[in-house]
């Protein structure tokens, strides 16, 4: 269900929305040193949150999936620098391919593993499930699935207003 809301929004976008900046005070991917794209981050959640940018949105998608599929398919989980936003152009086919990836392992998950302790995003919480970490994926899409889909939508009203 959150996926196909989604698919609503990817189909929608153009490449002008991902780095629209919708308040002064956000954050966004700049490029970087070597010509790619670096995103606005901190450690320490700052205050006030910066709003984010749709590219910004899609680059964290990407970046807590890419690093949740290696947890799941027992690939050493690559540092959130590794995870690089492909552009405007590829992010919503990057997008795409974490989702069918994520959808194989899903496929192939059996009662045992469901309730085996997850390795992500919990450390060391023997509380924690794989079926925890399969509900925490879907809640954080369906979160970054709603801002991004505001954010188009206020992208998209603010050019009529």
């Amino acid at each position: 269900m959150t996926w196909s809301l989604f698919e609503f929004h990817l189909a929608e976008l153009v490449p002008e929305d991902f780095r629209w900046e919708p308040a002064e005070h956000c954050w966004t991917v700049r490029r970087g040193a070597d010509g790619g794209w670096e995103p606005d981050f901190a450690e320490v959640e700052p205050d006030p949150i910066p709003v984010p940018t749709i590219a910004w949105t899609t680059w964290h998608i990407g970046w807590w999936w890419t690093v949740t599929l290696d947890h799941a398919q027992g690939r050493p989980p690559r540092e959130r620098t590794e995870v690089r936003w492909p552009g405007a152009d590829a992010a919503v086919d990057w997008l795409r391919g974490l989702r069918d990836e994520w959808s194989a392992v899903l496929d192939r998950l059996t009662d045992a593993d469901l309730d085996a302790p997850a390795p992500f995003p919990w450390q060391d919480d023997p509380d924690k499930t794989v079926a925890h970490m399969v509900a925490w994926v879907n809640g954080e899409l369906m979160k970054n699935v709603a801002e991004i889909g505001q954010l188009r939508l206020l992208r998209a009203a603010s050019a009529h207003a």
